[in-house]
């Protein structure tokens, strides 16, 4: 009886050193615990004038394949003022850290809408405006030779434009400034697209009122706010001397290209790397 008890005994041991054994190994073989990577920041898109969001297709594909959460709101080319508190409200709603970029007169939207919200990281600036306080859109394009949107300096409204009036609501008149078909292609494109492609960005171009051009910027995020700035060497609207001033008085990382001053349509890869270069630096 004794022997058939230490029999039991000694296998019973035996096998629950097995079992712990076997238990260890596994433990052992469980795959190392890693910590998940920090969410992405969201990437605000804002459009300029004579454009739509649509004009950011390319761009967006290329971010929200690489992860980064999207959004482009419409920009109403009403007025700075009018503008940027649209923007400021809606980047309210937005949870977590915000990558603001703006293009063409989307940049003076940015400049005005994220003085004073945290969760703005970056600034990135694409062939844009960065006013400082005090200047206009209208004064900021003509401050160096280079600009095609108008062939005479002392027109109230530049050649390249049409002043369409209609009717507001309270009955008064307001003129909404659309840019010539026959222009937009050498404009805004440097004539690197199809004739085609251009009427049709010409056809869904949204206007802008006279205050967009002419109303005075208020205090400039860039000045709290890290930016980026992509200088488009063959920019037919703002100066290249312009967008290097202006690059260089908000301390920007700056990345010179050969592109037009729709940069995001005709070269979305080089957009959508600077955009990624000043994510890569929100934590």
């Amino acid at each position: 009886m004794l022997r058939r008890r230490t029999f039991r005994t000694a296998v019973l041991g035996a096998t629950g050193v097995a079992l712990a054994g076997g238990v260890t190994a596994f433990a052992s073989a469980a795959p190392a615990h890693h910590t998940p990577s920090a969410p992405k920041p969201t990437v605000v898109l804002v459009n300029g004038a004579w454009s739509d969001a649509a004009s950011w297709k390319s761009v967006i594909n290329r971010l929200q394949t690489d992860g980064y959460p999207v959004v482009a709101p419409p920009t109403g080319l009403r007025g700075v003022s009018a503008d940027s508190s649209y923007l400021a409200s809606y980047l309210k709603t937005i949870q977590g850290p915000v990558v603001l970029v703006g293009q063409s007169y989307g940049g003076t939207v940015i400049t005005n809408a994220a003085t004073g919200n945290k969760n703005v990281k970056a600034l990135v600036y694409i062939s844009a405006f960065a006013p400082d306080k005090g200047e206009d859109v209208k004064t900021l394009t003509a401050k160096f030779p280079g600009s095609q949107i108008s062939n005479d300096p002392d027109a109230e409204v530049p050649t390249a434009l049409t002043p369409v009036p209609y009717t507001k609501a309270d009955g008064t008149t307001g003129v909404d400034l659309y840019a010539k078909a026959d222009q937009y292609r050498n404009l805004f494109l440097s004539n690197r697209v199809s004739g085609r492609t251009a009427a049709e960005l010409a056809a869904t171009q949204s206007p802008a009122a006279p205050e967009a051009l002419g109303e005075a910027s208020g205090d400039p995020a860039w000045k709290t706010i890290q930016s980026w700035y992509l200088v488009s060497k063959d920019d037919h609207v703002i100066p290249p001397a312009t967008e290097r001033f202006m690059a260089k008085r908000a301390h920007a990382h700056t990345v010179e290209a050969d592109t037009p001053h729709a940069a995001q349509v005709t070269n979305p890869g080089i957009v959508t790397d600077l955009i990624k270069k000043a994510a890569a630096t929100v934590h």
